[in-house]
């Protein structure tokens, strides 16, 4: 296993990269680092979509399928013929990196690919990831050892013969069973007979690390039972594989109060964000953060202008000096201003002397990548009515030119043209784009509005809420929506819709913390009530309790 070895002139070389148990975020910098470098991608289905985005776009990846890890049965391997792809790009002098679920070096299948490389002499390195025996019981809340050392015994029970149950089963260490859904009550039983008692404490958890996770906690005689009162067998899903931990820091007392990842106020929430992805990015994290799956589906187009003349004069008389201000209240604005300036050779150079608005952070960002520092963003409230609270008003002594320049959409509200007119600013109000309705998404997409599949919908504005319902249909009553103020709640009650949740302040990111203290407050209520924790999405039709605002 050495990276240094010989290897033929023309050979290329192997990366073997964990990629961890599911969660992208569990990928490690040098993972990211070779994945940007790869030539070929040959990655498990389970994680193809974790690493994909980190590669190249023209990165070849002769396995282009991936699949839910649900449909992998555990004693499986997920590809095959992976060894003789490998083999094949590197002696085409490709690089290439050979993706894994977890770490490669608990692999054995991966082992016998180093082993063919090495063979060939062929240059590989192994990246190590985390272990799905180790990552998920920290994604479930239990710990595998405790402040007196407890010893901890890996398992595979694909692979295991009786001597390794025997071992573990006459010892009070903590088990860590890799196993399929429907064969941990087997080996559950193979503990048993090998010597632990029946009531010996385990969480079994499936999905670990990711959105779908859930975790059941049981005794070693139980769990069989346990698995059927909820549902989760018989299944057809049965050969998904789990982590099962055995010993008494599987218990629930100690789970109740260790479980970080699954108590999340909106964990495995399918929140659907009326935006690009482009706009959504910092709403989206937000919303990752909180333990939920943000969805984008742009509501609104943006075109052109109808006639551009009067955005040609405003660009020109930036360059000329007839402005003392120009005005950004949207990403979009300054994206149509920046093509304006390509259209005409002119660079951010063109701005020198002119002082620079931007109505949040994210118009700011805007500016910034086009080489702008803005000289004004709102401290506090990120509207037109937070940057008039800190514009300052005309004065003739200070200000040698009293005229400010808005681009903006064609259906921007006057707020900000009026609030600068009674500063005493004159205001050349110019339509840079046009917003249009956005075609209407995948057909799966509109089924799951309708149908009740996203538990949670984020109304940004009035028009994000005529415009859904106009390409995708009204949301299903089990969706919980969020408006961001008292005018987008009086719009979606208009078209028929009840409003769960209004934000505090007009802004995105207080609009996702009133979601997230909102479904804090549903699971602390349910528990409070002895039921089961679910989501919106996973409740009956018609059941739904009166929404609250």
């Amino acid at each position: 296993m050495n990276p240094t070895a010989p290897n033929h002139s023309a050979s290329g070389q192997v990366t073997f990269l964990g990629a961890g148990p599911g969660d992208p975020g569990l990928l490690t910098l040098r993972a990211v680092e070779a994945l940007a470098s790869a030539d070929v991608l040959i990655a498990d289905p389970q994680v193809l979509d974790v690493v994909r985005v980190h590669a190249r776009a023209q990165v070849d990846t002769p396995l282009q399928a991936s699949a839910d890890e649900a449909s992998i049965p555990a004693d499986v391997p997920a590809l095959r013929d992976t060894a003789n792809l490998v083999m094949a790009a590197a002696r085409a002098g490709k690089r290439v990196v050979r993706a894994v679920t977890g770490d490669p070096g608990l692999d054995g299948y991966v082992a016998e690919e180093m082993l063919a490389c090495a063979a060939e002499g062929i240059v590989f390195e192994v990246v190590p990831g985390i272990a799905a025996a180790v990552g998920v019981p920290a994604y479930a809340g239990v710990p595998l050892r405790d402040a007196h050392g407890t010893d901890v015994r890996f398992i595979d029970a694909r692979t295991a013969d009786e001597r390794c149950w025997t071992e573990v089963g006459a010892s009070d260490a903590t088990a860590v069973v890799s196993t399929s859904l429907d064969s941990v009550a087997a080996a559950a039983g193979e503990l048993v007979s090998a010597g632990r008692k029946p009531d010996t404490p385990l969480t079994v958890t499936v999905a670990g690390t990711t959105t779908r996770q859930r975790t059941w906690t049981a005794t070693l005689g139980s769990i069989a039972q346990v698995l059927k009162a909820a549902k989760v067998l018989p299944s057809a899903n049965g050969g998904q594989p789990v982590i099962a931990v055995v010993g008494e820091r599987s218990a629930a007392a100690q789970r109740d109060r260790l479980s970080w990842f699954e108590s999340k106020p909106l964990f495995g929430w399918r929140v659907l964000v009326p935006r690009t992805k482009e706009q959504a990015a910092s709403l989206s994290d937000q919303l990752v953060s909180y333990g939920a799956v943000s969805h984008e589906v742009p509501t609104i187009a943006v075109e052109p202008p109808r006639t551009p003349q009067q955005m040609e004069r405003a660009v020109k008389g930036l360059v000329t000096g007839r402005y003392e201000w120009i005005a950004f209240t949207s990403v979009n604005a300054v994206k149509a201003v920046r093509e304006k300036f390509e259209e005409y050779g002119l660079d951010a150079r063109a701005f020198a002397g002119i002082k620079v608005a931007a109505v949040g952070e994210q118009t700011a960002k805007a500016l910034v990548a086009f080489g702008v520092k803005p000289d004004l963003v709102p401290s506090g409230e990120q509207s037109a009515a937070g940057l008039l609270e800190d514009w300052p008003p005309y004065d003739p002594v200070f200000d040698p030119i009293d005229r400010v320049f808005l681009p903006r959409a064609d259906i921007a509200t006057e707020t900000l043209v009026a609030g600068l007119i009674e500063l005493g600013w004159e205001v050349d109000d110019v339509t840079a784009y046009r917003t249009v309705r956005a075609s209407p998404p995948p057909a799966e997409t509109r089924e799951a509005i309708k149908g009740g599949g996203f538990d949670a919908v984020l109304f940004t504005s009035s028009s994000t809420v005529r415009n859904l319902v106009g390409i995708a249909g009204k949301p299903h009553n089990v969706t919980v929506i969020a408006c961001i103020g008292p005018a987008t709640a009086k719009t979606a009650e208009e078209h028929g819709l009840r409003v769960d949740v209004m934000s505090p302040e007009p802004s995105v990111h207080k609009l996702a913390e009133a979601l997230a203290d909102f479904g804090a407050a549903r699971r602390a209520a349910a528990i409070e009530a002895g039921d089961p924790v679910t989501r919106p999405s996973e409740r009956r039709p018609g059941s739904r309790r009166r929404a609250r605002s």
